[in-house]
């Protein structure tokens, strides 16, 4: 009766905890939310503020498939203020990031074709590959590549099915940038093999250290670029985001747009001109050093109860934590520390298989406050579980 993608897609498991997370607050209990990739800040003012005068206004009804094209012109701009000219009509905006790959899915890839990504990865992008007939091939990475892939890996992950390549910069859950010339390499080799290769840059802006290009197209050109108002920008709960495609793919992108989603929110259109206003870009601008000391603060705590982390992310949110001298695998620490302790982190293998149950993901979403909590809390864990004096 039903669909068989819909029956064997697996779980996940973050949203599991943050639900179990859910019924222990309903219950009077304090829970510690490492889990969920979701800044804990209220959407800045003027955006509110923007979302408020459009209601007002009546700019309720549908827009154009594509968006907007005020907005349109102004992530454009966006661009322009990173030294890269990008034009209005290669830019879609999105029902979130999930839209954009959907679109991007049905546009790029056909029944039977492979889609090459990272593990560990964001897991549910296999997903949108799946629901036009592809499937994907998951490549192994790890630390001592910075948890992203090599040109060689690339090389040896490719087959007659390949026709494209999904990469993450930053990436989740391990916050790593994948280096430029690694980038331009990877990018002239799908090129030569006439596949494509989309970047998910939906942490653009949310950086922690000197990295050597802000977006990838400028880099290269001949990409296919997903982004979000959720992350930097602070919209998660509006679903709007964006794609950058090459001219030529603007055309079969419309269609797919107007049979698909109609058009994207218009009230969060409006709202999203606000995004970058210059009152705006100041709060997220402080937002995101205030990240930066939150990932040091993180980082800090854990190591000091015998945690490692093997790379310290470039950004997002995220520490992707070594927990293997534990003895115990990341989804019984995960539930573990759910259950007994009210902490809520990620399990490796929500993210894919490789060295999945090394690793555990700690967002740092929260504030100081929680997070030297949640600290108290796992070291107060690791004693009554006796691994740790």
């Amino acid at each position: 009766m039903y669909s068989k993608l819909s029956t064997n897609i697996r779980p996940f498991t973050v949203m599991e905890l943050l639900q179990r997370g859910v019924e222990f607050e309903s219950a009077g209990l304090r829970v510690v939310h490492f889990e969920v990739g979701e800044p804990d800040f209220a959407v800045a003012a003027p955006i509110a503020a923007a979302a408020h005068e459009a209601i007002t206004a009546g700019h309720t009804k549908y827009t154009a498939a594509a968006g907007m094209l005020t907005l349109r012109e102004r992530i454009a701009e966006y661009y322009a203020e990173h030294q890269v000219g990008v034009s209005a009509e290669q830019i879609f905006i999105t029902s979130g990031a999930s839209g954009g790959l959907t679109l991007l899915a049905a546009l790029l890839l056909n029944p039977g074709d492979e889609l090459l990504m990272p593990d560990p990865s964001y897991p549910c992008n296999e997903v949108f590959a799946r629901l036009v007939g592809a499937s994907v091939s998951a490549i192994p990475v790890d630390a001592s590549t910075r948890f992203q892939p090599t040109l060689q890996q690339v090389k040896d992950a490719w087959t007659e099915r390949s026709q494209g390549i999904l990469l993450a910069s930053p990436a989740n859950p391990t916050g790593t940038m994948i280096a430029r010339e690694t980038l331009a390499k990877i990018t002239d080799f799908v090129r030569a093999q006439a596949g494509a290769l989309i970047l998910d840059e939906i942490y653009q802006g949310v950086t922690r250290n000197a990295v050597s290009y802000t977006t990838a197209l400028a880099v290269t050109r001949d990409i296919f670029v997903l982004n979000s108002f959720s992350k930097f920008f602070g919209m998660t709960g509006w679903r709007l985001g964006w794609v950058v495609v090459p001219l030529d793919a603007a055309e079969h992108l419309t269609k797919l747009a107007q049979n698909l989603f109609i058009s994207p929110n218009a009230p969060a259109q409006h709202a999203a001109l606000a995004a970058f206003s210059d009152a705006a870009m100041a709060i997220h601008i402080a937002r995101n050093e205030a990240f930066a000391n939150r990932a040091a603060r993180l980082a800090a705590g854990l190591e000091s109860l015998g945690f490692k982390i093997p790379i310290m992310p470039d950004g997002a949110f995220y520490l992707y934590v070594d927990i293997s001298h534990l003895g115990m695998t990341s989804n019984e620490f995960c539930w573990r520390l759910m259950q007994e302790y009210q902490v809520a982190v990620t399990p490796g293998d929500d993210f894919g298989q490789h060295n999945a149950n090394r690793y555990v993901r700690f967002a740092y979403t929260t504030d100081a406050d929680s997070i030297d909590l949640g600290i108290q809390r796992i070291a107060s864990a690791l004693r009554a579980w006796g691994l740790q004096g």
